[in-house]
């Protein structure tokens, strides 16, 4: 394993929810992974948004790991729960909240505090780079 396959890793084992995405929590860039937090908010749950959009190793070992070829891909518990239309329809049958009572028992249901976390640092598409004299 590699040290970016490794970070990816460790942050599905340690966050109780987390949501691997395209932006961030407060700025989503893609449809679908909007949908996915939206059911996620939808329960109440707190998450881990994970944007993908700074490097596409992210993406690349992301799926390799979890053979899960689309973002978003959400993860309860270190388990992959699926992407956007299944966490919809598991929000929607209330499928969602037994998983999370499943995976993380009662602790779950904390308020609903999102974060991003970085798993690259972001890098400035407009800074300035010296020009070679």
């Amino acid at each position: 394993m590699n040290d970016l396959q490794d970070r990816i890793k460790e942050t599905i084992e340690r966050e109780p929810v987390v949501a691997f995405i395209k932006g961030t929590h407060e700025h989503v860039m893609c449809g679908n992974s909007d949908r996915a937090l939206a059911a996620l908010r939808s329960v109440g749950t707190s998450f881990a948004a994970v944007d993908i959009l700074p490097d596409p190793a992210i993406r690349q070992q992301l799926s390799a790991l979890s053979n899960w070829p689309t973002i978003p891909q959400v993860f309860v518990g270190g388990e992959l729960v699926g992407g956007a239309d299944i966490v919809e329809e598991l929000a929607a049958s209330g499928e969602l909240e037994a998983k999370l009572d499943e995976k993380l028992g009662s602790e779950w249901r904390n308020g609903g505090e999102e974060r991003t976390v970085a798993l690259v640092e972001r890098q400035n598409p407009f800074r300035v780079v010296p020009r070679e004299s």
